[in-house]
């Protein structure tokens, strides 16, 4: 069998890992702590072509994970359903993350029967907390899109997709840990990822992230998680979590940008979704310090193939960097290691 460019270029990406694709930069919420409400001035608010992720594809036979989310709103984007078939017609596994503002009993029926594998719902705190922090949000309406999700799964027979939360954990939801099970218990809810607060887009939210500046903070926020995981076990919920230590640096990013990118929806290919906010002249804060922000991308899908890209001496002199202990600028401070 002859194959194509596409096809054969497609096996110079890492079998593994995941490809995780910004449908769309475009969002129907305001999040304080987000890039795109503190850049909102300077957003590039757009959508990814469908002809752009259809070259995506043969890359997509080659990774477990397709995850079709960035930095905006999955479900506003008028091709959703039709780019999960697609990923799924290749056979990775799809998943999603999402506000789910727009997550109704016929959205529900459509993501099952799309065969989407999971879909994780965004939170910021419980009930109002939440809803101050997360503008244009609701809770309950969350709430309310889980328990869809759930009866349509229902009708439908289908134990997929699995349903995730993704709770950003600031320093100020910090008394909200102790209701958290309690108040998911019942949804048929597979998994809570706890996240903190790793990119600091203003002045304002420094005070918000969750870095243990001694042996002492963080023993002390430590067995606060872990509380919350055996109560979350008693509750049929399992909790997970990833609390740095003081003073010690991850080896890798939990990004895992030697195995797995980011391609916006400009087309832009990137180590990760942190590298590539769709802004320009704009700052933000790094140890303390405003600093420029700088994207770092390799190359775009509309002129080369992802193969070509992911070989290109730039990249590739990238991911070495993480072996050799020299990293390039933007990972040199992230709070991810």
């Amino acid at each position: 069998m002859k194959l194509s460019w596409p096809r054969l270029s497609s096996w110079l990406v890492p079998r593994t890992g995941w490809i995780q694709i910004e449908v769309t930069s475009r969002c129907n919420a305001a999040c304080a702590y987000c890039p795109h409400t503190a850049y909102r001035e300077a957003w590039d608010s757009r959508d990814l072509s469908l002809a752009t992720f259809q070259r995506l594809l043969p890359v997509l036979a080659r990774k477990r994970w397709a995850y079709l989310q960035g930095w905006g709103e999955p479900l506003l984007h008028p091709d959703f359903f039709t780019m999960v078939a697609l990923a799924k017609k290749t056979g990775c596994l799809v998943g999603t993350t999402t506000n789910g503002m727009l997550l109704d009993a016929g959205i529900a029926d459509k993501l099952v029967e799309v065969g989407l594998d999971l879909v994780a719902f965004s939170l910021t705190g419980l009930k109002e907390r939440n809803n101050e922090v997360r503008r244009g949000t609701s809770f309950a309406a969350v709430l309310e899109g889980i328990q869809a999700l759930r009866a349509a799964k229902a009708r439908a027979g289908s134990v997929k997709p699995q349903v995730h939360i993704a709770y950003l954990l600031l320093r100020s939801g910090l008394p909200d840990l102790e209701e958290l099970p309690q108040a998911l218990q019942g949804l048929g809810i597979d998994q809570v990822v706890i996240s903190t607060l790793d990119f600091v887009p203003a002045q304002e939210w420094l005070g918000e992230t969750l870095r243990p500046a001694n042996p002492a903070e963080y023993e002390e926020l430590e067995a606060r998680l872990q509380d919350l995981v055996q109560a979350g076990e008693r509750y049929g919920l399992p909790i997970h979590h990833q609390l740095p230590h003081p003073g010690e640096r991850r080896l890798l990013c939990p990004e895992n940008p030697l195995q797995s990118f980011f391609v916006s929806a400009s087309g832009t290919v990137s180590p990760c979704v942190f590298t590539n906010l769709p802004v320009s002249g704009v700052t933000h804060w790094v140890n303390g310090r405003e600093v420029p922000y700088r994207r770092l991308t390799f190359g775009q899908v509309q002129e080369e193939h992802l193969g070509a890209i992911w070989r290109r001496t730039p990249y590739v002199n990238f991911r070495r960097s993480f072996y050799t202990g020299v990293l390039a600028a933007p990972c040199r401070h992230c709070l991810k290691l």
